[in-house]
């Protein structure tokens, strides 16, 4: 299947102010770095969306647009087939975006001075959910053991006694985790136990590699009404400029409060082009989201062999979702400066400092793998002659 979508070609992006491209002066200090930093991908769109974008650019007129019955049935459809979660239409609530609906969210459910608990090493605007929102900022550190990330139960308990909203990553940016079905289990008991509000980020969920299965948490949670969801298209399909996402909010007045925190902006999530491809992704992209983890497998396998044949100072703990790798560079005995330091100005690449995703990632750098593998292979092969040198 992987031979339908050519995924090896290479296209160049400068000029089209991309972030991960355009921006590489202001972030690097340098041009010429090759970019495996920001979270999308350097592979073309499925031909579905693209095709549905051109149909309707030809349209002359791109004036407000509604939300259409058919995009929500489009959306429930690919929940209910991919992931066995039956949702209703009305609890879907269109967002600009997965981080603005977290921070919504979090201005809805809480008030100032409320705690919100975290989990890093943890995709970063977590933090800034708390922080820039007047709320207390609540760590619950993962822990490594033997090269994986597990959730310290025990340390979250004591945070849960005195915090009102938990953020979860599911599966997990950066360190690339997929929850299991015990972990959580436990996790909704806590929850139930303290009456504690879980925010469930699972945008990277169609992301994973063989022998791994997402679960949804409110799909196992008995009471499905504690649970809000983040879902979107953006990751699956490498549509993120598009700027659409859904929490799914089975609770009413849950559901009133975000769209309440919407309106008081006057934010709307609606244009005509990401309500196009939003609905295109989801009814039209599954046989090229299926090549494309085949893909990203051959090329997470690929990453894997060739740290431990030629850079075994580098180590990826091992990715069971995400197109994002975790590296452990601590054996490389280097500050975070002198790491970040290391692979722009010796290396000449662009990745992810760990310390971005908290304390807990010093030592750790996040590569994007989501590129032609030949681009990737560059990235490492100019790691391994900047380390020889």
């Amino acid at each position: 299947m992987s031979d339908a979508f050519d995924f090896d070609r290479e296209i160049d992006r400068t000029g089209t102010h991309s972030v991960k491209y355009d921006s590489r002066l202001a972030v690097f200090g340098r041009t010429d770095v090759i970019p495996a930093w920001v979270a999308d991908m350097d592979f073309a769109a499925p031909p579905a969306v693209t095709q549905a974008l051109t149909e309707r650019a030809q349209h002359p007129i791109y004036g407000y647009t509604l939300f259409p019955d058919s995009l929500y049935e489009a959306l429930i459809g690919w929940l209910q087939r991919r992931h066995g979660w039956t949702v209703q239409h009305d609890w879907i609530v269109m967002c600009p975006g997965v981080v603005p609906s977290i921070n919504a969210a979090v201005m809805a459910l809480t008030q100032p001075g409320d705690a919100i608990i975290i989990q890093p090493p943890v995709y970063f605007p977590f933090f800034s959910a708390a922080t820039q929102t007047g709320r207390k900022l609540m760590q619950n550190p993962l822990r490594l053991d033997n090269g994986r990330y597990t959730i310290d139960f025990d340390h979250l308990e004591q945070c849960a006694q005195q915090a009102k909203f938990l953020l979860l990553c599911s599966p997990h940016n950066p360190v690339g985790r997929v929850w299991q079905p015990e972990e959580l289990e436990r996790l909704l008991q806590l929850a139930a136990a303290h009456n504690l509000v879980i925010l469930s980020d699972e945008i990277h969920h169609d992301l994973l590699y063989p022998g791994q299965q997402h679960h949804v948490l409110a799909a196992r949670a008995t009471d499905q009404y504690s649970v809000i969801t983040a879902v979107a298209p953006s990751k699956t399909f490498n549509i993120p400029g598009l700027n659409l996402s859904a929490l799914i909010v089975p609770d009413k007045t849950m559901r009133n409060a975000i769209n309440q925190v919407f309106n008081s902006l006057h934010v709307s999530a609606s244009n005509p082009f990401s309500v196009t491809a939003f609905e295109a992704a989801y009814r039209g992209g599954e046989a090229w989201l299926e090549a494309l983890k085949i893909y990203l497998r051959d090329t997470r396998d690929t990453v894997q062999s060739y740290l431990a044949e030629h850079l075994p100072e580098i180590k990826a703990i091992p990715a069971e979702g995400t197109y994002l790798l975790w590296l452990d560079c601590r054996t490389m005995n280097l500050t975070d400066a002198e790491l970040k330091h290391f692979f722009i100005h010796q290396a000449g690449v662009g990745l992810n400092p760990g310390v971005q995703f908290g304390q807990e990632g010093s030592g750790f750098m996040r590569l994007n793998i989501g590129a032609p593998r030949k681009t990737v292979l560059r990235v490492l092969e100019k790691i391994r002659l900047a380390m020889r040198r």
